[in-house]
């Protein structure tokens, strides 16, 4: 709004006049005129009354406009107040609150840097003590060498030269690019072996068994764009849910597996082909029945692949079996977990020699429709419970038994070859892994296969059986019916960690050759380079080398030559005998050709080196 005719003589400033078109109020509240700066200059007790260095933060005073002055005099004081407390109060209401809160904020604004100033000078001022005490306290015995600033400028001085001769040193020792990860480690902290936290015992572990060099080398030369099939041996109650996820969702491949949301199976296709080549739960689902054991897979996954095509025109494929075993008593009682929950796997086959088990020769445990609910008292006294000696069952060859009929050889017997079945098919499989070392079984699978998973496993501590509390006879009484299991479990666990063990070994040693294969490569350069110097300081000086070496020798070895030039400059009466001794050898040859033929034969030398 303008300002008052009266109220323009009284200042003695001409009258503010508002452009044509401009807006009555303003649209910013930060952008005020000049005449409410005034006005908020005018009450009293603000500061910015008593502060004339400037208006607050917001205002303007306009481009043509004097200053302000600096004292008004005193008898244009009160009628100035007067003034401006009428026209404040001609202002609308929002215009009156928006210049208090203006006050108001640049009030508590010079307030909390006036604070803020005070505080960090008291802060810095103690501080200064402090150090001034410490340093005195550091630099008493060495009072006699100058003040406390020069004796900190000289130890800062020293530290600074000792952090670069620790530097030159480095570089002169490791040159190489295999020692930048030595440099970054040097000042970071070390970093836990992610393998080792698994299992605190297993820098302890001392193998039972002994086991070959082939037994322990699992690399298997899996060509997924050719016709080879993995094929995952799923037994209940082991993690192997967990770890088919892993194989569909977690795994760095050039045609990842489709998943799609709200379906279990995914389509894992090889790259260019409409042909999966991984046979699990999670990619073809239960082709060959509900957790199919060894004898199912052997027979069942080669005619469900290949039996639409013709048996001449059948692919000579490698089925890679893989599997995932877990501690027996463990194993056990996640399995009667489920049972209570309602689980009954009905849906097995169990088909063994071409046909399924008839009830007489696999009774049922239970007669309802499952058997929830049931105490673990119950599920251990069944004894045609296939949760007893699962792991073994489901790894061997029911087909030497005479599969589930119990009538055709001693039950001693029986057991002795369940179990060596099932050790000898669990040591030639291409895989298996151990619910227990989740991070030891992806380096292995990694190590195994050449394929790398996207994102670590996890080590659950936690699971269903471990919160099932048990007294030792409970315990006892698992293991005894699970003889089989604990035995097979046992021999699994040794040779997995003597696998492990084995492939960070070589996993080193590798990494330790190449760094010497790197070593000789830089050798090898450094001394073509020296020799090829050398050679073109002979081109630009051919008479002073001719001087020196009339016929040199064309065979001479690289390294034999360079140790003459480095001997030529301390024993010339030495030099001058060889010099003889080549004019009788090399005589008749000339020197053009036979300098050149050195220079082919040491980077011919170099080359075969590298």
């Amino acid at each position: 709004m303008a300002l008052p005719a009266f109220a323009a003589r009284a200042l003695g400033r001409p009258p503010l006049q508002l452009e044509q078109g401009a807006p009555a109020r303003t649209t910013c509240p930060r952008r005020h005129s000049r005449v409410e700066a005034e006005l908020a200059a005018s009450r009293p007790g603000s500061v910015a009354a008593s502060v004339r260095a400037g208006p607050p933060r917001g205002v303007s005073l306009g481009f043509n406009s004097p200053p302000l002055q600096d004292e008004p005099p005193k008898a244009f004081s009160f009628l100035a107040g007067a003034l401006r407390a009428r026209l404040f109060a001609l202002l609308p209401r929002g215009r009156r609150r928006r210049m208090h809160d203006l006050r108001r904020r640049w009030d508590l604004g010079s307030l909390c840097r006036a604070l803020l100033t005070r505080g960090l000078a008291a802060v810095g001022h103690s501080l200064k003590h402090v150090l001034s005490a410490i340093f005195s306290k550091i630099f008493s015995p060495f009072s006699s060498f100058g003040s406390m600033d020069e004796k900190s400028n000289k130890l800062l001085l020293a530290l600074v030269m000792l952090f670069l001769f620790a530097v030159i040193v480095l570089q002169y020792v490791c040159p190489g690019t295999e020692c930048q990860l030595l440099r970054l480690q040097a000042f970071s902290s070390p970093v836990p072996d992610p393998y080792r936290s698994e299992d605190e015992n297993s820098s302890r572990f001392v193998p039972r068994y002994n086991f070959s060099r082939g037994d322990l080398l699992r690399k298997v030369d899996f060509d997924i764009k050719g016709d080879d099939l993995i094929v995952f041996l799923h037994i209940q109650k082991t993690g192997g849910t967990t770890f088919g996820r892993h194989l569909v969702r977690n795994i760095q491949l050039e045609q990842p597996c489709e998943c799609r949301v709200g379906q279990k199976k995914c389509t894992c296709h090889r790259p260019g082909k409409r042909e999966t080549w991984l046979f699990s739960r999670f990619s073809t689902g239960w082709s060959c029945g509900l957790h199919a054991d060894w004898t199912e897979l052997t027979s069942c996954v080669p005619a469900v692949v290949d039996g639409k095509r013709d048996a001449r025109l059948r692919p000579s494929r490698n089925f890679h079996y893989i599997t995932i075993l877990r501690d027996p008593v463990s194993r056990y009682l996640s399995e009667w977990r489920h049972v209570q929950r309602g689980a009954t796997w009905k849906a097995s086959l169990h088909v063994c020699d071409g046909r399924p088990p008839t009830s007489e020769e696999l009774p049922s445990c239970y007669t309802g429709d499952d058997w929830s609910g049931c105490p673990l008292k119950e599920f251990m006294d069944c004894p045609y419970n296939l949760a007893n000696n699962r792991q073994v069952r489901m790894l061997s060859d029911l087909t030497l038994v005479g599969c589930y009929n119990l009538s055709v050889m001693p039950e001693k017997q029986r057991n002795k070859i369940l179990l060596e079945s099932a050790k000898s098919n669990l040591k030639h499989m291409a895989f298996f892994g151990l619910t227990e070392f989740q991070r030891k079984t992806q380096y292995l699978f990694e190590k195994t296969f050449n394929m790398n998973f996207i994102s670590p496993f996890t080590q659950y501590n936690t699971t269903r059986a471990s919160s099932v509390e048990i007294n030792e006879e409970i315990q006892k009484h698992i293991e005894e019916l699970n003889f089989l299991d604990m035995e097979l479990y046992s021999y699994a666990k040794d040779l997995f960690l003597q696998r492990y063990q084995f492939m960070r070994q070589k996993e080193h040693q590798d990494a330790r050759r190449k760094r010497q294969e790197q070593r000789k490569f830089l050798k090898g350069r450094f001394l073509q380079t020296h020799f090829q110097s050398q050679s073109q300081g002979q081109n630009q000086s051919p008479g002073q080398n001719l001087s020196q070496n009339p016929n040199p020798n064309p065979n001479q070895n690289p390294t034999q030559s360079l140790s003459q030039n480095l001997t030529q400059r301390f024993n010339p009466n030495l030099i001058q005998k060889e010099n003889r001794g080549r004019q009788k050898q090399g005589s008749g040859r000339k020197q053009s050709g036979s300098s050149s033929n050195g220079t082919n034969d040491y980077i011919g030398s170099v080359e075969t080196w590298r």
